[in-house]
């Protein structure tokens, strides 16, 4: 990944909406002479490393740990302690607790089939999200006047005469979203999308007469109940009102927030993880503090 910039917050804005796994390093508690004070931070990818905390050896360790972190490609908090001694090749003599808070890359694909108004208002959200999106739609001066917008970096639009082609490109575990101005183009996509078993989602905006009006379709063509049953429409949260083009869109996006949530992790079990992890850097900061 080729990131234009050398902060570790840009760094990290942008790594979150490409999908990509980071570890964000920060230096917790410092005991005499440091290269740098509590507080500073850099952030590790894989392949490159923005900011710093201090350069020299203690740096080259801390990224070498961050990058084998990142191999169990496990969303975690650690705290090292690193004495600058001359083993790191330090002349300082003081001592750093480091914080390394690892984030493991979520790169879930989304197609959105159509680029109307609802999809307009749809896009700029989902983009804040840690979702790679494909843009697609048939009508090439309508994506052209999109591509003059200022897109976000993981949006990338598509044009295609034939939208329903492009279903059997898409990577194992996409979503779908579709939402044409042609209902025929519609089911066309909804049949080819529900083909592919290994997509995760299949969406379809529309009325509950539309959405019954195609499942009967699916039926008389002979599809299983369990394949038929698959495709979610009307799309979004009934909760939320509204015919706008924007609330519908935030609706759908809302629903798709929830899919992004993993299910085995309540609200209450996040809360307490991030006490315990609260509670381990106190206790490792208090450790790490110099004796009087």
């Amino acid at each position: 990944m080729s990131l234009p910039t050398k902060t570790w917050f840009d760094a990290l804005h942008q790594c979150q909406q490409q999908g990509k796994s980071y570890v964000l390093v920060t230096l917790l508690a410092t005991a005499g002479s440091t290269p740098r004070n509590a507080g500073s931070k850099m952030l590790v990818c894989d392949d490159s490393a923005f900011d710093t905390i201090g350069g020299g050896h203690l740096e080259f360790e801390v990224i070498k740990q961050a990058r084998n972190f990142l191999l169990d490609n496990v969303t975690t908090q650690k705290v090292e302690h690193y004495p600058l001694s001359s083993k790191l090749g330090q002349c300082c003599g003081g001592a750093t607790n480091v914080l390394f808070e690892v984030f493991t890359g979520h790169s879930q694909h989304i197609a959105i089939y159509g680029a109307g108004h609802v999809s307009q208002a749809l896009v700029p959200i989902l983009a804040q999200l840690p979702l790679q999106i494909s843009w697609i739609d048939n009508r090439q001066t309508m994506l052209d006047e999109i591509a003059q917008q200022a897109l976000p970096s993981n949006v990338k639009l598509v044009f295609s005469e034939q939208p329903d082609e492009t279903i059997a490109t898409l990577p194992t575990g996409s979503w779908v979203m579709i939402m044409t101005h042609n209902h025929q183009l519609d089911f066309a996509l909804v049949e080819t999308s529900l083909k592919r078993l290994e997509l995760d989602f299949v969406g379809m905006i529309g009325s509950d007469t539309k959405a019954r009006r195609f499942r009967t379709r699916l039926e008389h063509k002979n599809y299983q109940l369990e394949v038929i049953q698959r495709l979610v429409s009307p799309v979004g949260l009934l909760t939320i009102p509204g015919k706008r083009p924007i609330e519908v869109a935030v609706s759908m996006a809302a629903q798709l927030i929830q899919l992004l949530e993993p299910e085995n992790e309540t609200q209450a079990q996040k809360k307490q993880a991030w006490r315990d992890n609260k509670q381990l850097i106190q206790s490792l900061v208090k450790q790490g503090e110099p004796q009087a």
